[in-house]
């Protein structure tokens, strides 16, 4: 039988890392660490990712967080039904205060926008 590709070189079972220096590595990982990255923090303004326009109606407000809370309470249902004993516990227990959240926030937005 013809081999077609050759076997490769025998070498010596040698690291990559062993020719390193191993005092300059932690003199790098030195500076690494008393590198002051708050510096440039300190330049940038802070600013949220996530913000809520100010002056939106109440209406808005109350009906983008009951979407949301419909949204997360789903996620939460259908987390719990994949998990068993005590995990599946803790995800139901998440899923009721969600709904609970959501059943103060229809009443607001029911005492704020009556339906009909």
């Amino acid at each position: 039988m013809i081999k077609v590709t050759p076997d490769p070189p025998e070498t010596e079972n040698v690291s990559p890392y062993e020719s390193l220096d191993s005092s300059k590595l932690h003199e790098a990982a030195q500076r690494a660490n008393e590198h002051d990255y708050t510096s440039r923090l300190t330049d940038t303004p802070l600013v949220n990712i996530f913000a809520v326009v100010p002056g939106l109606h109440i209406e808005t407000l109350l009906a983008n967080a009951s979407e949301t809370l419909a949204s997360v309470n789903a996620m939460a249902s259908d987390l719990a039904f994949e998990l068993e004993g005590s995990r599946r516990s803790v995800a139901l227990a998440i899923q009721q205060m969600i709904e609970l959240s959501q059943l103060l926030v229809n009443e607001a937005l029911e005492q704020v926008a009556p339906a009909g």
